[in-house]
């Protein structure tokens, strides 16, 4: 059973908040204009990648690193018990939010690796997400945030 929130928590709670918030509105934005031109991003940045228009990579950003963020805030919040996340989870003695604040970390850091390796650039945006990324797993590794999700 999850015990009663220690003060690291909620900021590992306002990480992954922040985070999904910024994305659910870069992602929604990228899936109404795949030209990139409401945000002003150049065609030009998916020369070397796999897509043809930001519409893809909208949706994995709304979703992955939007949509599941915020999932796993109001998670960390209210134990909520997830079939699903509990088969996915890798710690079977730790709250599955807990695993998947670790995979988000993940998630952001590949995200951003990807962007850095198909536009072949690297800008500062790139580098407080994946400071963002390494931070989030930081946080859901200290010995206090581990204690607050273990069942």
């Amino acid at each position: 059973m999850m015990k009663q929130s220690e003060g690291r928590s909620w900021l590992l709670i306002l990480m992954h908040g922040i985070l999904g918030i910024g994305a659910i509105v870069g992602g929604s934005i990228l899936i109404i204009d795949p030209t990139g031109n409401m945000v002003n991003l150049p065609e030009s940045l998916l020369l070397n990648s796999p897509f043809s228009s930001f519409l893809f990579p909208g949706i994995i950003l709304l979703l992955v690193l939007g949509v599941m963020p915020i999932m796993i805030a109001i998670a960390l919040i209210r134990y909520t018990p997830w079939a699903p996340g509990e088969r996915l989870n890798l710690y079977p003695d730790r709250y599955w939010a807990w695993t998947f604040s670790l995979y988000t970390g993940f998630a952001l850091i590949i995200w951003i690796m990807g962007q850095v390796y198909w536009i072949q650039d690297v800008s500062i945006i790139h580098l407080v997400y994946f400071a963002w990324g390494v931070g989030i797993q930081v946080v859901t590794l200290l010995p206090a945030v581990q204690r607050t999700y273990s069942k």
